[in-house]
């Protein structure tokens, strides 16, 4: 069998037929900007309720994963946009068998590099092609566009260009490297995110409990022009604070989705000091717990050894 690189892969046009797997927030998105920007989508999503809102604006809908093949041409694309770990092997699985030689596969989820590169391995096995790409842009994307970081070989990279320069901003787009570059760029990107946010979190609770009455939201929008530390997440904040300035409507609970553990064990793996990535990391873990035992015991010491002064549960 050839190497993945060997395969022949025709001029396309720039308009494309795209399989497209999970029809989430993200996913859902994507496709729809895919559609407005005249590529042809093939769709399917357990949900079938879900399929068929989308075929009802102009895609094919597939009733399964071998429906969703037989109805691209050959080559084929098909792009994951699932949930990391089981359910992206799953899907993995289930497209091995159905794909041929030549064909390209597309993770666009958050996957673990180390597993992408696995996959790769045992997927140029029967000579179908794992292309990784980190996607960034949430729920904006579709207006905004999406920054794609992506990984694995090169010339198959190259043929599917129209699909990446749509749905990317002008500039929002790179090849990274081999296959799990694109998923390890973007690990780091997320887990410069969780230290951006923490930082914000953390300066914005200071101002909250200031001895003066600032109003938050119009220091977010300030800080949006001229500031060193303006940036995306900033104008979100503003958002989120104009809605809800005292965020009366939230939890105090923050959930991590892996990247910023994937980041903070590379970090470990390469010798690599990270203590502000890794101390956001932790952040989010305390957030969860109100009834930490570790600051309970930490109340207790001081009390035993200084004498200070604990609250007793009401």
């Amino acid at each position: 069998m050839s190497a993945a690189g060997d395969f022949f892969y025709p001029i396309r046009s720039q308009k494309m037929k795209i399989g497209f797997v999970g029809l989430g927030k993200m996913g859902g998105n994507m496709v729809t900007r895919l559609m407005q920007a005249g590529h042809e989508m093939v769709v399917f999503a357990h949900e079938a309720e879900v399929v068929a809102e989308f075929a009802n604006k102009g895609a094919v809908g597939a009733g399964s994963l071998a429906e969703l093949v037989a109805n691209l041409p050959s080559p084929s694309i098909v792009w994951l946009m699932v949930p990391s770990g089981a359910p992206t092997q799953q899907n993995l699985d289930d497209l091995s068998g159905l794909l041929d030689a030549g064909d390209i596969i597309i993770d666009g989820g958050n996957s673990d590099w180390r597993e992408t590169q696995q996959r790769s391995a045992a997927l140029a096995e029967k000579g179908i092609i794992l292309l990784d790409c980190g996607t960034s842009g949430g729920v904006w994307g579709l207006e905004n566009g999406y920054c794609l970081m992506t990984g694995g070989d090169a010339a198959a990279t190259e043929t599917l260009t129209p699909i990446f320069t749509d749905l990317a901003p002008q500039n929002g787009y790179l090849h990274c490297g081999p296959s799990g570059a694109g998923h390890f760029v973007k690990m780091v990107h997320n887990g410069i995110e969780y230290g951006m946010m923490q930082a914000y979190a953390e300066g914005f609770q200071i101002m909250q409990q200031a001895p003066f009455d600032i109003d938050l939201a119009a220091v977010s929008g300030v800080w949006r022009h001229g500031s060193v530390v303006r940036s995306w997440l900033l104008d979100l904040a503003e958002l989120a604070l104009r809605e809800d300035p005292n965020l009366d409507k939230l939890e105090p609970y923050v959930s991590d989705s892996g990247e910023g553990r994937w980041t903070v064990e590379t970090a470990i793996d390469l010798a690599v000091p990270a203590p502000v990535i890794t101390a956001a990391l932790f952040a989010r873990f305390q957030s969860r717990d109100r009834e930490a035992f570790g600051h309970k015991l930490l109340a207790a010491l001081r009390n035993q050894f200084g004498g200070h002064a604990v609250k007793a549960k009401s």
